[in-house]
């Protein structure tokens, strides 16, 4: 299962990747800090999934989500935020997010869903 990380970040890119890097069959086929640079790596690598931030320079991570499920509807996305708040949960997934996660308290949560996913992935091409 590819996956592609898009945070402003650097901390939390490396941190999320080092966390993927233990799992099986499950790899990072992209990384960007911004929306420009993400719909790039999207559109060369087709990525199964991708974690995705709020708030970016430039376009914000809601603009971005729209914009994967609109031209990828295929692709999963996990938001994973600093910003956990109703407004933004709602607005995520209105436009399609699969998952919304607070990264203060449910960061963990990222490899248990790739798991979960990759094993939806495996079942599929079997």
């Amino acid at each position: 299962m590819n996956v592609v990380i898009v945070d402003d970040s650097e901390l939390v890119r490396d941190r999320i990747q080092k966390r993927i890097s233990e799992l099986d069959e499950i790899k990072v086929t992209g990384v960007a800090s911004n929306s420009i640079e993400a719909q790039e790596i999207i559109k060369s690598s087709d990525p199964d999934v991708v974690i995705l931030d709020i708030k970016m320079p430039g376009e914000s991570g809601i603009e971005l989500l729209r914009k994967i499920k609109e031209y990828y509807p295929h692709i999963k996305v996990i938001m994973l935020t600093n910003y956990p708040f109703l407004q933004y949960r709602s607005k995520c997934y209105e436009n399609g997010a699969d998952y919304f996660l607070d990264k203060s308290n449910e960061f963990e949560k990222v490899t248990e869903i790739l798991i979960d996913l990759g094993k939806l992935v495996s079942t599929k091409s079997n």
